[in-house]
């Protein structure tokens, strides 16, 4: 088993959240809860890093509570495209798609009878009313429009495109577009049926590093939690990579460390007090 034979010292911690700090239940357990808190009192930053927006994650800071604090004022949004400082109320770090690689792709995904959506804060938009386009919006409690011009709505900009639709379907795409928009885009399935579309090197690996050199921490001290191919970037680009024992075997893989105890049985609580506290 892939874990620590001593205590790390670590002054960053990023957690995904969807079957990682989240239970099946999409919650916090309390022994996590009670992990995390005691983490933030000895002056460990918390960021939450998720592929959803701003507002799909703000529940989960006022669970954890500590957004008062300097230790838990920051987000990572979009898969890495936005860093949220929670106390200027302001994005600190964005990054968006080319607008031409979001037109493709709505095109194509389009032809092959496949939604796609794009993001603001608090608002998931797509050119058509689909329990698929609906899907992310139910997930993270966000409203959800209908642009009937959508291809012209594209040239707003945003920080990511998602397509979902059957696995078997968002496979072959992913795998089309791989081709077509390879070095321009980075294409990546975060659920079997989500595939996302980011700008090329934009991620949540790199977002951590940005604002760890922000807060003046070295990066070997960072530490990243997580479970599926939207956090391979963090869990390789943070000092130490942390798996769930949940998560995908690939994932685990590659990573420093694996839990020992899966996201429905505090894998992180047991973690933190082990080999981190």
């Amino acid at each position: 088993m892939k874990i620590p034979q001593n205590k790390l010292n670590v002054k960053l911690i990023a957690f995904d959240l969807d079957d990682t700090l989240l239970n099946k239940e999409t919650k916090i357990s309390e022994k996590t809860l009670a992990a995390i808190q005691k983490a933030a009192a000895k002056g460990i930053y918390i960021v939450l890093c998720s592929g959803r927006a701003e507002n799909g994650i703000l529940p989960y800071v006022r669970a954890l509570n500590i957004a008062g604090t300097q230790q838990g004022r920051f987000i990572i949004a979009f898969n890495g495209a936005s860093i949220f400082d929670l106390h200027k109320r302001i994005p600190i770090y964005t990054n968006q798609v080319e607008t031409d690689i979001l037109k493709f792709v709505y095109n194509e995904a389009r032809k092959r009878g496949m939604p796609s959506v794009v993001y603001e804060p608090s608002v998931i938009y797509s050119w058509e009313d689909s329990d698929w386009a609906r899907m992310d919006a139910k997930l993270c409690s966000l409203k959800f429009e209908v642009v009937p011009e959508f291809e012209k709505f594209l040239e707003k900009g945003f920080p990511k495109m998602l397509v979902p639709s059957e696995p078997e379907k968002v496979k072959a795409f992913k795998e089309f577009l791989c081709e077509k928009l390879n070095g321009r885009a980075d294409i990546f399935i975060s659920k079997p049926f989500f595939l996302e579309v980011m700008s090329h090197g934009v991620g949540k690996g790199p977002s951590i590093l940005w604002l760890a050199d922000e807060l003046g921490i070295p990066h070997e001290q960072t530490m990243a939690f997580g479970d599926s191919m939207n956090d391979e970037s963090m869990l390789r680009a943070c000092g130490y990579g942390v798996a769930m024992s949940n998560g995908l075997d690939y994932i685990k893989n590659l990573c420093d460390f694996v839990t020992r105890y899966d996201n429905n049985n505090d894998g992180i609580a047991d973690f933190l007090e082990n080999f981190v506290l």
